[in-house]
């Protein structure tokens, strides 16, 4: 018997509306996965489930019906909710009557160092290719963050590394705005420059990091067939100065009026740089 919740002052719904709260996420070391899309991908991944609520309109859907029987599957509790529960546990403001609780999955730097390259499905000759990660250095903006996660698990990357003061990996635009693709590529989050330097030196990376001054080279001259990790600044005030003191400075050309690119179009830019220079070698 399928187990209904009414009340605004359910548990499980508190519980799960203080999710959308950074310290709250920390304290219970959970998140939401909202969405009929990214509950699905949710479901297929290899990842700790807590427990799902619904609405009755997403059950009688043949998508939503069959995402509920793919958790149950999976031994994870589904609460149908009234509408007006659901819309208090929920982030977005037209929530499409699904989402799910699951547990943080906490990634070092250690990890990063063991995940085997062979492991990223989907990208031809994937044993010849050497290991590459992405570091996000004080982004702030939840989208941005959710964008480069998705593109650099399209684009083939070994990981991810945030620095401290970036955003909550777990926040929930940036989780939607991965799509699916922070239950794929392990990410470390919190890491300091030091540690990032030192984890660079340890795996023997060459160290990138974007920049607009006379020392960066365009990012379409630069070798990226070696084991690789380059770094992308905050919005307003790029790379840390720590970190383009130990790096290589890379930027994107531009022959416009445009003074910038958004931090996640430049990362797209220079990751299927990465792309072409590995697996299409142009005579």
């Amino acid at each position: 018997m399928v187990e209904r919740i009414d009340s605004l002052t359910n548990k499980k719904i508190k519980d799960t509306a203080a999710l959308h709260n950074r310290r709250q996420r920390a304290k219970q070391g959970r998140f939401v996965a909202e969405g009929l899309r990214l509950g699905e991908m949710a479901a297929a991944a290899d990842w700790p489930l807590c427990y799902a609520l619904y609405t009755a309109e997403l059950a009688v859907q043949s998508r939503g019906a069959a995402l509920l029987e793919q958790l149950a599957a999976k031994d994870c509790p589904c609460y149908e909710t009234s509408p007006t529960a659901f819309a208090k546990a929920a982030a977005t403001q037209s929530p499409q009557g699904i989402l799910i609780v699951m547990e943080q999955r906490p990634v070092s730097l250690t990890d990063l160092a063991q995940v085997d390259k062979a492991c990223r499905a989907g990208v031809p000759d994937q044993e010849t290719q050497a290991p590459f990660f992405v570091v996000l250095d004080g982004l702030q903006d939840p989208g941005n963050v959710g964008t480069i996660i998705r593109t650099a698990d399209a684009a083939g990357a070994t990981g991810m590394i945030l620095t401290k003061g970036s955003v909550d990996i777990y926040d929930d635009k940036t989780v939607r705005a991965t799509m699916g693709s922070l239950f794929h590529l392990p990410v470390v989050n919190g890491v300091s420059v030091a540690e990032l330097i030192a984890f660079a030196h340890e795996l023997d990376l060459q160290l990138f990091a974007t920049a607009l001054d006379a020392a960066a080279q365009p990012h379409f001259t630069c070798d990226f067939q070696r084991g690789t990790a380059i770094a992308f600044g905050n919005e307003g005030n790029g790379v840390s100065e720590a970190l383009l003191a130990a790096a290589q400075k890379v930027y994107i050309p531009m022959y416009g009026q445009a003074e910038s690119l958004n931090a996640a179009t430049s990362a797209a830019a220079i990751l299927y740089e990465m792309v072409r220079q590995r697996y299409y070698k142009l005579s």
